[in-house]
């Protein structure tokens, strides 16, 4: 693949130019030349640019994906490690909250919070648990 100019680098990736330019500034990715003045994007940029696009859109920051980047395979790693841990204690958050609430919506009762022996339950078994934490914590 030929060098493209930074407009077309960005079209091919649905950017802006100011998101190629800011990431150069940020040390995420350097275009493989210039000519004329022109910031130039072959093969290797462009992937690396995609990478960096597809880590900010899976919620990770900049900081991560310059570490995959630039760092030693070993930090990077475990760095990503650690946002996997992160991202499975949000998944299984989301799947409590979706659970609890697909209850709530089928639930017949009109006031679940008051009627519904299932959410009692379970708002009860919260209040029994966070009173025992709350006995138990130092202030």
């Amino acid at each position: 693949m030929e060098l493209v100019p930074i407009g077309e680098a960005a079209h091919r990736l649905g950017m802006n130019t100011s998101a190629l330019r800011y990431y150069e500034e940020r040390g995420l990715v350097r275009p493989a030349e210039r000519r004329n003045g022109r910031r130039m994007y072959g093969p290797d940029e462009l992937r690396q640019l995609a990478f960096v696009q597809v880590m900010q859109r899976l919620g990770m920051g900049l900081d991560v994906a310059a570490a995959v980047l630039e760092q030693p395979s070993d930090q990077w790693r475990s760095l990503l490690r650690e946002q996997m841990a992160a991202f499975e204690l949000l998944i299984a958050r989301a799947t409590a909250a979706r659970g609890f609430l697909q209850h709530a919506i089928d639930c017949p009762a009109h006031h679940p919070v008051r009627q519904c022996p299932h959410l009692i339950e379970t708002l009860d078994r919260q209040l029994r648990h966070t009173t025992a934490d709350s006995a138990t914590s130092t202030p």
